[in-house]
């Protein structure tokens, strides 16, 4: 069994990203001043199903970047994951309102849904600017507290929004004069560009510290966004200067998409984790179970029939693991590992394990009851301070792990374990409720242990 609890290996180094986000971000710029200097070069194209499908693009993509990075904060608990998802999510939604104000696509003309992506930007450049703030734990907690009403209160404000445009309501009822409209523009405006310039400037103060490619990609993309937020001030509908306001958010988007899939799969989002994240001392139990016997099994067996062994086992035993509020961290070969208490929000993590740790056998005694040829399970528990975070290259695979001498010391009580049987550690032991029934083992000699190592026989809680 391959040990757990090793040292991060660094790959060589990751190439630098594209430039073109910065190309774009200067090229935006240029055309600005250009409009500013020459008003005549700001023609007038009014193109409907163009304008509809480049603002439901750019709908789709932040839709799609808050869906994933949403997910990936749910499964790290991570507050500004969730300030990134809201961002994206809240820009997505009301893009999508705007863009059903296009003339004679769908619903046409309608003073609340032109105003929607402007309003829409400047409500995720709130959230932005808020995930760039280096978050201290307590304001993290409450960030993580309040997410899910975070999430209720912007769907209310979207379908307000779409309710009140809707039904013609003031101030969103019909269609605005040029000066109502660009009072409107101008103030959401000024209120994005201060947002995103704050948001940028905190991405790119965390690039300079972590040195990861994707916080440069980030800050990039709210700069665009910054920009997009300029020249809204001074666009005017259906000439050259509205359209690159369109244009530079749809970019934004597509860079902070790209900059995502040039990451590494298992840990995308890693770059931007709170620090707590990325490496934190907790205490946590550790389960270690494996099969006594099975290199002499595929030995004398197939491929094929080792592997539906495996299968056999492991379809029933690995959803019990997660039904149980265990991890299941890594399977290699025959061997499982499950963190309890990865996310510090199970204080009875000893007790869940050890009753996790007898339910699996049970469970495994069960499925091998029809196959008296499979090999039984082993299996270690053992409780203490580790560190949680990323392990893993900055070049290549990382994985959110578990480091420490409570993983190895897991290892290796599992290794001694009986078959069929649950050895736990000394500081899981002494966590476990009174009615724990225990048999103390002679002192274990093991391997990487100056000295004499305690544990007992779990029987029953």
């Amino acid at each position: 069994m391959t040990e757990a609890g090793g040292a991060a290996v660094e790959g060589p180094a990751r190439p630098r990203p594209g430039l073109w986000p910065g190309v774009a971000l200067l090229l935006g710029a240029a055309m600005l001043v250009l409009v500013l200097l020459h008003p005549g070069i700001d023609e007038s194209w009014e193109n409907h199903p163009a304008h509809f499908w480049l603002v439901l693009g750019a709908a789709s993509l932040s839709v799609g970047l808050g869906y994933v990075v949403g997910v990936a904060a749910r499964r790290r608990r991570d507050a500004r994951l969730i300030l990134v998802s809201l961002a994206f999510v809240s820009a997505a939604g009301f893009l999508g309102l705007h863009a059903l104000a296009t003339p004679g696509v769908l619903l046409g003309k309608n003073a609340g849904f032109e105003l929607a992506t402007p309003f829409g930007l400047a409500l995720a450049g709130m959230f932005a600017a808020a995930s760039s703030l280096p978050l201290r734990p307590a304001a993290a907690e409450r960030v993580i507290g309040w997410a899910w009403r975070l999430i209720g209160t912007l769907s209310l404000l979207l379908a307000g929004w779409a309710v009140v445009s809707l039904s013609g309501i003031r101030p969103l009822a019909g269609e605005l004069g040029s000066e109502e409209l660009d009072g409107w523009q101008i103030t959401l405006a000024v209120i994005g560009l201060a947002l995103y310039a704050t948001a940028a400037f905190g991405y790119f103060r965390l690039y300079r510290r972590r040195r990861a490619q994707f916080l440069l990609g980030v800050a990039l993309a709210f700069s665009l966004l910054a920009e997009a937020m300029l020249v809204i001030a001074w666009a005017r509908n259906w000439r050259v200067s509205w359209w690159e306001w369109h244009m530079l958010m749809l970019i934004a988007f597509v860079a902070i998409a790209v900059s995502a899939r040039g990451e590494w799969h298992e840990e995308r989002f890693s770059p931007l984790y709170l620090d707590e994240t990325l490496a934190n001392t907790r205490e946590v139990t550790i389960l270690f179970a494996d099969l006594q016997g099975f290199t002499s099994y595929s030995e004398r067996t197939t491929p094929a029939q080792a592997a539906a062994m495996l299968n056999g086992y492991f379809g029933r035993l690995v959803p019990l693991l997660e039904q149980e509020g265990g991890v299941v961290h890594q399977i290699i070969g025959d061997a499982v590992m499950v963190i309890f208490n990865q996310d510090g929000d199970h204080p009875e993590h000893a007790t869940e394990a050890a009753r996790t740790a007898l339910a699996f056998q049970a469970s495994a005694a069960e499925v091998a009851a029809d196959h008296p040829d499979w090999p039984r399970f082993r299996a270690g528990v053992n409780s203490g301070e580790v560190l949680a975070g990323i392990v893993g290259g900055a070049s290549g695979h990382r994985k959110h792990g578990v480091v420490g001498d409570t993983v190895n010391l897991a290892a290796r009580l599992e290794s001694v374990a009986p078959v069929g049987k649950v050895v736990v550690g000394a500081e899981t032991a002494a966590a476990l409720p009174p009615g724990a029934v225990l048999e103390r083992l002679p002192p274990l000699e093991l391997k990487g242990k100056d000295e004499l190592v305690q544990a007992f026989v779990l029987h029953r809680l």
